[in-house]
């Protein structure tokens, strides 16, 4: 939501109801601008946030990408630019050039600087490898050992530095997954009947076409990373080139595909929320306070009242009447480091590691290999009458 543009595939917030109440954050980096990244966006909304609250308000983040509200909450993220060195900075944005390498060979480099983060990396995830080196390379400092420095200090925990707003309080809205997956399949035919389908012509037209052609789109970086643009992206470059009936079938290839990914985002923010919100370590952690959204007729009792008693007894220092949602944690690594040798891949996570173990690709290499080992005992114990192998002096067979 960040950028210009594409303001109904963004879900972005009408001007009517922006007039209700003072937003930031919103239609003001050029869809051009491919390096944007979670750091520039904490150091704008910050201040803001420091100016809200000069003014005796109380800033509201509203999500969304909860990676971006952590950011706001926790000392997690590291700007190298703030960080003193004795190494020059390229003016050229580093972890893009890096990231154009093998994934092989950032892994490689990452190995010889910084083991203990490649470790917890996986060889595959480039942008991780790649933000590592770029850490190293622009600070002289590996980035492991920046991440121990944040837990280290006081508050902090396994997940990252201390909370930045102690007097923070969270309201969740989670529904119920059928009723959940039911509105965003309803929501996606909201937007194509509000003109979807004209703004992604337009911008396809105005931003992203001379890069097709000119076979330079990405859909990894900036805006054509978001949800929607790239899975018209068929519909798009085809359009008017291919007969009326292929053109239908594509759009509605592309409809379907939109309902998807939006659903599957949904289940990564809610699992996002349990993993990192109610089962974060350590206490320095906003309480979170559930409010079920399943059924929106009951919009105003189950949503609008308890919310509200739930921050004015917050705004006057009171126990609000809700109890904050807790989870156990859980004794898990996320970010342990295996080696399947059988399968020749690399596993991280504990949770990833029991999955991969019960693979169907899995079982079926163990299932190889243990008929090769029977064989091969089978062989060497036994025998048969082709041998040419001659015995030991006792008449044992030889192994």
């Amino acid at each position: 939501q960040v950028y210009k543009g594409l303001d109904i595939i963004t879900n972005k917030v009408s001007p009517q109801e922006q007039r209700l109440c003072r937003h930031h954050m919103i239609s003001f980096v050029d869809p051009l601008v491919s390096n944007y990244t979670v750091v520039d966006f904490r150091d704008k909304a910050v201040p803001l946030i420091s100016y809200i609250f000069a003014r005796d308000k109380i800033p509201i983040v509203v999500g969304g990408t909860n990676y971006y509200i952590e950011s706001l909450l926790w000392k997690v993220l590291i700007n190298t630019k703030e960080m003193p060195s004795s190494v020059p900075r390229p003016d050229s944005d580093r972890k893009v050039e890096l990231e154009q390498l093998d994934s092989a060979e950032l892994h490689r480099r990452l190995s010889q600087v910084d083991p203990e983060m490649a470790a917890k990396l996986h060889p595959h995830d480039k942008r991780k490898v790649a933000r590592s080196l770029q850490v190293f390379e622009e600070t002289g400092i590996p980035h492991s050992e920046i991440l121990h420095q944040q837990q280290e200090e006081e508050g902090g925990g396994p997940l990252g530095g201390p909370l930045k707003y102690p007097h923070s309080c969270i309201l969740w809205l989670h529904a119920d997954q059928a009723a959940l997956d039911a509105r965003l399949e309803k929501r996606v035919d909201d937007m194509v009947a509000a003109g979807l389908l004209e703004e992604l012509r337009d911008f396809h037209r105005r931003y992203n076409q001379e890069k097709v052609a000119e076979n330079r789109q990405d859909y990894q970086h900036g805006i054509f990373q978001s949800i929607g643009f790239k899975e018209f992206h068929e519909y798009l470059v085809s359009e008017g080139k291919c007969s009326p009936e292929t053109s239908a079938l594509l759009l509605e290839k592309g409809i379907q595909a939109l309902k998807q990914v939006t659903k599957r985002y949904a289940r990564r923010q809610n699992k996002w929320v349990r993993n990192r919100f109610l089962k974060r370590p350590g206490p320095n952690v906003p309480p979170v306070y559930g409010l079920e959204v399943s059924d929106l007729q009951r919009w105003e009792e189950d949503v609008v009242k308890p919310a509200l008693e739930i921050v004015e007894s917050f705004i006057q220092g009171r126990e609000p009447p809700a109890e904050p949602l807790r989870m156990e944690q859980d004794e898990e690594n996320k970010r342990s480091h295996r080696v399947c040798e059988l399968c020749d891949r690399i596993i991280i996570g504990d949770r990833e590691w029991a999955a991969h173990t019960r693979s169907k690709s899995h079982l079926h290499h163990l299932k190889k290999r243990r008929k090769l080992e029977a064989s091969s005992h089978a062989r060497g114990t036994v025998g048969d009458s082709g041998d040419t192998e001659t015995s030991d002096e006792d008449g044992s067979l030889p192994l």
